[in-house]
């Protein structure tokens, strides 16, 4: 297997609504949020973790595969592929390359790893848009927003529980990039343009039911080739429910 390329993909992630992705912060501040977003240490403003758009669409994936019952809700392995054929199979094996995946002891045939071979894709974490940021301080206004939530009592038909959630506002661009490895020229392109479009059907980060995390790609490239035609050609059967 020999490395016969590495590809660049670089674009503008827009959010179409606001974005919650958690920073873990378990403690209450005088004047703050219950549930804050992830930010940089260094600057205070908000990012997209790479790990999180690359776990986002990875399951996409699996679920359009319909493979998340045969491994029981944990991502796809090398021990599942044999329980795969044909056409199905061969999928499977094109996400491992993309997204990769841990052999599992004796289970895993070494020839299973050597075609698999190394971890193709690489997200990067997404920054926001310098010319987004300019602008938002330009006008005095924040990088976030607090939405308040509550919970309606059915019977008294009042509001309780009031809950604040800190969130990047809708409008929020962020800069997206991420690198492909190609071995042997072999073409993993047409999976990765189905992970990307299913990731703008579906959102990003929690509370998706609720509104949060719708994301749109304002700009994509590889290379200078402009790659939104691709991502607007994704079809999806029946059968995905898309």
């Amino acid at each position: 297997m020999k490395l016969t390329a590495i590809q660049k993909l670089t674009g503008v992630l827009e959010l179409v609504s606001g974005l919650h992705i958690g920073s873990g912060n378990t403690e209450m501040h005088i004047g703050g949020t219950d549930n804050p977003v992830i930010k940089h240490p260094l600057t205070l403003e908000p990012y997209i973790p790479g790990s999180s758009i690359k776990g986002k669409i990875r399951s996409l994936l699996e679920w359009e595969l319909g493979v998340v019952s045969l491994t029981e809700g944990k991502p796809l392995g090398f021990k599942d592929i044999g329980k795969l054929k044909g056409a199905e199979q061969d999928q499977a094996k094109d996400i491992l390359r993309l997204f990769g995946g841990a052999p599992e002891g004796n289970s895993t045939s070494e020839a299973l790893v050597r075609e698999i071979g190394p971890t193709r894709l690489a997200f990067w974490d997404c920054p926001l848009d310098k010319t987004w940021v300019g602008d938002m301080q330009n006008r005095n206004l924040l990088l976030t927003e607090t939405k308040t939530e509550n919970m309606i009592d059915r019977i008294k038909g009042v509001a309780e529980n009031p809950r604040n959630t800190e969130r990047v506002p809708a409008g929020a661009k962020f800069d997206f990039s991420l690198t492909l490895r190609i071995h042997d020229g072999e073409s993993l392109l047409p999976t990765l343009w189905r992970g990307l479009k299913l990731l703008e059907l579906t959102g990003l980060g929690g509370s998706g039911s609720r509104g949060y995390g719708k994301v749109r790609f304002a700009r994509l490239e590889l290379e200078g080739r402009d790659l939104l035609p691709e991502i607007e050609k994704v079809r999806f059967s029946p059968s995905v429910g898309l």
